[in-house]
């Protein structure tokens, strides 16, 4: 990878890792579900009007906002409203490989080969031990929930897939129009108009700058140098890249939060990690592998 692509790479590993910061600090002035609508208002307006509408039907640009924009980011922001740390939920969402694994083989017939299982059993190990933690550093509720963001990110990484090759950008902005109208239903549901409108007229600066971050930073300029990466590289070659995330997060939330990891929660953290790379990675590992074995 050219350096200055590897550049590229490692500012989006740090927005997207120190966005779950970001989350925490919106939350003490937003509740969860109006930050979410807000967020994804500022995703589609104005870029709809300069980006070009992806060639893909709108059933799946539904499917595509109800999963990995509404789905995900509802649970997450629920899940670190109600007691799930900013540090422990950017390593728990890692999951979402995991359970991508597992809907491609249930939905998409993808074979699960020796190292799939292996990086999953490596992978649920870490989560157990994170999980452990309960009533701890974090509440059942905040690890359930974010578990459940996990699955909603994978379920659309699977419509991704069934999607095909298109513009990622132009896919996350116009996918981005689905969310707003559920997530206001939500709030209006779960926090009533009373609270909304409270918060709405008492924004402050802080939460106005949350906003323009995770819709500018962390979702156009994130995905626009992603989108960019996978255009120049091999999935394989970029996808090992996320596994930093997390390592941004738990860093970020201890620096500007903080949070603290135990003994514990860092074990369950780096195998949930060392899974992942074993699910990324393990198939050109067992390759070179035979290679080398064939060669002898």
């Amino acid at each position: 990878m050219a350096p200055r692509d590897l550049m590229l790479a490692l500012v989006v590993i740090v927005v997207w890792g120190m966005n779950f910061v970001v989350i925490k600090t919106g939350l003490q002035g937003m509740p969860p579900m109006l930050l979410g609508a807000l967020r994804f208002m500022l995703v589609v307006f104005p870029a709809v009007l300069f980006i070009k509408r992806p060639d893909v039907p709108w059933r799946w640009l539904l499917a595509y906002g109800l999963t990995i924009s509404l789905g995900q980011f509802a649970f997450l922001f629920y899940a670190m409203s109600v007691g799930m740390p900013a540090g422990l939920a950017s390593v728990v969402l890692q999951s979402q490989a995991l359970f991508t694994l597992f809907f491609a083989v249930l939905f998409l017939g993808e074979r699960l080969r020796g190292f799939n299982l292996v990086g999953l059993l490596v992978a649920a190990g870490g989560l157990t031990l994170i999980g452990l933690q309960v009533d701890k550093v974090m509440t059942l509720a905040g690890f359930l929930l974010t578990i459940c963001a996990a699955s909603m990110w994978a379920m659309g990484n699977i419509v991704t897939r069934k999607i095909g090759k298109v513009n990622l950008v132009g896919l996350v902005v116009w996918g981005s129009m689905i969310p707003p109208l559920p997530f206001l239903a939500l709030s209006w549901w779960l926090e009533g108009p009373v609270l909304m409108g409270e918060a709405l007229v008492n924004i402050s600066l802080d939460t106005i700058l949350v906003l323009c971050y995770l819709a500018f930073g962390a979702t156009l300029l994130g995905y626009s140098l992603w989108g960019r990466l996978l255009s120049r590289y091999p999935a394989s070659q970029v996808a090992p890249f996320s596994l930093l995330v997390p390592v941004i997060g738990l860093t970020s939330a201890a620096l500007l939060a903080g949070e603290r990891v135990g003994p514990m929660q860092l074990t369950g953290a780096l195998l949930v990690m060392l899974g992942i790379l074993i699910n990324v990675s393990g198939g050109w590992l067992f390759g070179r592998w035979r290679l080398r074995s064939a060669r002898a």
